[in-house]
């Protein structure tokens, strides 16, 4: 409690020392973000820098199966520019240091911009990252890859702080935060193993972002497969309707990620920020007005009482940690196979009982399970958490909250024992679960009974 109330403390201090700008770094620095997480040709994009000094030269690359560079500018001006106090949560508003035109050419994927100061013989890098989407969605792939960005910018602690207390320049958790800042992105750890397994396997597939399943919800129709890969852990409420809606109407999901969906967030400026108070829900100001179903928590929340496994058929709270947070550290990292004879495992020669993925630990660090009995040695979903009534559970691996989690649920044991699990269901349109925020590990290590799998499910689904 002392440190909620050490926060509000400081929210209210006024006066012009609590909102001094931040000390610059060490030179030599370059620093900068895209005012656009995503765009398509022939739109333009803003790229917002500071350094230490002279000018900056900007190296474009798209990276998927390799990391093809598409641009390259030179001597571009660039100041050095003041880190607000607030830069975490109300952006850096930094002028523009250069504006261009996606060209018709790009590719829809994953950019980044890698900026070069040069003193003398010297070189300082930093990059940036930005999405280009398919100016014709669904021309030339029916799959769209979604991007974590929500869960990128909310593990940010730029300019003071991100959604957690462990990196926080004050040692304090906050609960807005801006894309007008550089971001640390997570896509390197879990979706880019993904796509340089899926391009370099023949598939064509289109990006997009987190946001732009609110802001541009129009583009799912062309689609018949929609992506999550890897720590997808942050939705929107306007995110969740529009998939949802998807899949109410035939859409294909599949959820090759962990800690999906776990806490609501609230887009604020446009897009351009994000608001959640996570544990701390009854400080967001939506609690005292009674709108408990838009708070910013956890989506299991009671109050809010929409727990993400009626989206992914599985949630954090039948699951949580392994080998990971010093959690079941010397688990296998493997799933146990329970109904072999299902489509997704075609092509695997796997057997009831069978393990896979353990060499590459597929099974780690965040997992989503579903409450479920057990009868004649075969997993059930009782779908009283929220979970489809017609999801099967295929496989499971054990998986254990970190002490102390329970404290942030309000009617929850603390005792509990979850499972990672691997399931299907269809309710309109179909949607695999992995269950796992490392599943696209195993794509990196080529393990066979991953591949076929997540090839069973590309296959099938995007038809």
């Amino acid at each position: 409690m002392r440190t909620i109330c050490s926060w509000i403390l400081m929210a209210t201090v006024t006066g012009a020392a609590a909102f001094a700008d931040q000390q610059q770094p060490a030179a030599p620095f370059v620093f900068g973000y895209a005012n656009k997480l995503s765009c398509v040709p022939g739109e333009e994009i803003s790229f917002h820098l500071s350094s230490s000094g002279g000018a900056v030269n900007i190296i474009f690359e798209r990276q998927g199966a390799t990391s093809e560079k598409v641009l390259e500018k030179h001597d571009i001006t660039c100041g050095t520019h003041p880190i607000p106090d607030r830069a975490s949560s109300d952006g850096c508003n930094w002028p523009a240091a250069f504006t261009m035109t996606i060209p018709a050419e790009w590719k829809s994927g994953c950019y980044v911009a890698t900026m070069v100061l040069k003193n003398g013989n010297q070189e300082t890098r930093g990059t940036l990252q930005f999405v280009v989407r398919s100016g014709e969605p669904g021309q030339n792939s029916k799959i769209l890859l979604q991007l974590a960005t929500n869960t990128y910018i909310a593990y940010t602690n730029w300019g003071g702080h991100s959604l957690y207390a462990y990196h926080d320049r004050d040692g304090l958790q906050g609960h807005r935060v801006s894309f007008d800042r550089p971001m640390n992105s997570q896509y390197a750890n879990w979706e880019l193993p993904f796509v340089k397994w899926a391009e370099s396997s023949g598939y064509v597939i289109d990006y997009a972002v987190n946001s732009d399943l609110e802001f541009h919800p129009e583009i799912l129709k062309h689609y018949r497969l929609v992506l999550s890969v890897g720590h997808d852990e942050y939705w929107s409420a306007p995110m969740r309707d529009h998939l949802e809606q998807y899949i109410a109407d035939g859409g294909n999901v599949a959820f090759f990620s962990g800690n999906t969906c776990c806490w609501q967030v609230r887009s604020e400026d446009n897009g351009r920020a994000l608001t959640c108070w996570k544990q701390w829900y009854n400080v967001d100001p939506l609690y005292r007005q009674g709108n408990h179903k838009l708070l910013s928590t956890t989506w299991s929340h009671h109050l809010v009482g929409r727990p993400e496994n009626q989206l992914t058929g599985v949630g954090f709270l039948w699951g949580g940690y392994h080998r990971s947070h010093g959690q079941l550290m010397d688990g296998p990292g493997s799933y146990i196979v329970h109904r072999p004879d299902h489509w997704l495992f075609e092509g695997t020669n796997l057997k009831r009982d069978d393990r896979f993925g353990g060499k590459d630990t597929i099974v780690g660090y965040e997992c989503d399970g579903c409450e479920m009995t057990w009868t004649d040695g075969l997993p059930t979903p009782t779908t009283n958490d929220g979970t489809p009534q017609s999801f099967t559970i295929l496989g499971t691996c054990p998986a254990v909250w970190a002490p102390g989690d329970c404290w942030w649920y309000d009617q929850f044991p603390k005792d509990r024992v979850g499972a990672a699990v691997l399931g299907i269901y269809t309710q309109g349109g179909t949607v695999v679960t992995a269950g796992s925020t490392d599943w696209a590990h195993g794509l990196r290590g080529n393990d066979p009974a991953v591949t076929q799998i997540t090839r069973n499910v590309l296959d099938r689904l995007s038809k």
